[in-house]
């Protein structure tokens, strides 16, 4: 399978780029600037790939559906990743195939480091129906960034997702294709007495087809530490977190830094 990646700026002319098979790396120098974007394409797809965009923000194993279009974070818009990142004239990106055995390992299978509003053809993913103030730092993609750091909120590494007061948020991840799942860890945001938190929060799964499968009501306490959870195995293609309920605490502000969600492949890979 052939892998490339691209650097592009705003004009789409090509600043950098490089194709191999299996595996690929684009060792890129120069500085990156505002409208640039990393474009990567795998041959076949769909395919599970092992992906790095950056150095600094290391590697995640993704699913990737299509071609993969990552914009180079400028401004208010890098204030929740490592300030390394992107940064300086020397870039490492590196990308191959996901072996057999990887993909046969139970492991979160939640985390992406390079999940962007916008994404579309790379999975896990999350989006949600609010956002505080639609800044970078209280995104909802900051809750699968595999940072579980949950004392403090605002600017990386204390970057969460912010629910801005409302009592019907929600906020969903789409792994794109379906997966067995078994155990879901929550680190809420615990920057107490500025933070409150959820008393109970409500778990939903849903099929390919967006058909929900099952709903389940959890409870929750103030805590510092990950609030674990260990289900009967469900197959499901996304997942929602939703009908969180707030405790009586004075501060109106529950968040979340991280959620894991632990299983397999659906599908056991065959030896490569």
């Amino acid at each position: 399978m052939n892998l490339s990646f691209k650097i592009i700026d705003s004009t789409g002319r090509i600043k950098a780029q490089n194709r191999d098979t299996k595996e690929v790396s684009l060792f890129f120098e120069g500085t990156y600037e505002p409208g640039d974007e990393i474009v990567f394409e795998c041959e076949n797809t769909p395919a599970n790939v092992c992906l790095m965009l950056d150095d600094a923000l290391g590697k995640s194993l993704v699913y990737v559906t299509g071609e993969v279009r990552y914009k180079i974070p400028f401004m208010e818009k890098r204030l929740n990743i490592s300030p390394k990142a992107f940064m300086g004239d020397r870039h490492l990106l590196y990308a191959r195939e996901a072996k057999a055995f990887e993909l046969n390992t139970y492991r979160n299978l939640a985390q992406n480091s390079y999940d962007q509003h916008d994404t579309t053809t790379m999975f896990p993913h999350a989006v949600a129906n609010v956002e505080t103030r639609g800044e970078s730092v209280f995104a909802a993609s900051n809750a699968i960034d595999g940072n579980v750091l949950n004392k403090g909120h605002g600017n990386w590494p204390y970057e969460s997702w912010g629910i801005n007061m409302r009592d019907d948020a929600h906020m969903a991840v789409e792994f794109g294709r379906p997966v067995k799942i078994d155990r879901i860890n929550l680190y809420t945001r615990a920057d107490f007495p500025h933070d409150n938190y959820w008393t109970a929060v409500s778990f939903a799964f849903f099929d390919d087809e967006r058909n929900q499968i099952k709903n389940m009501k959890v409870n929750l306490k103030k805590s510092y530490a990950p609030h674990e959870f260990v289900i009967e195995p469900i197959i499901a293609s996304s997942f929602m977190l939703h009908h969180m309920i707030k405790s009586d605490d004075p501060s109106p502000f529950p968040a979340l830094t991280q959620i894991e969600i632990f299983g397999i492949e659906e599908k056991e890979a065959l030896f490569i």
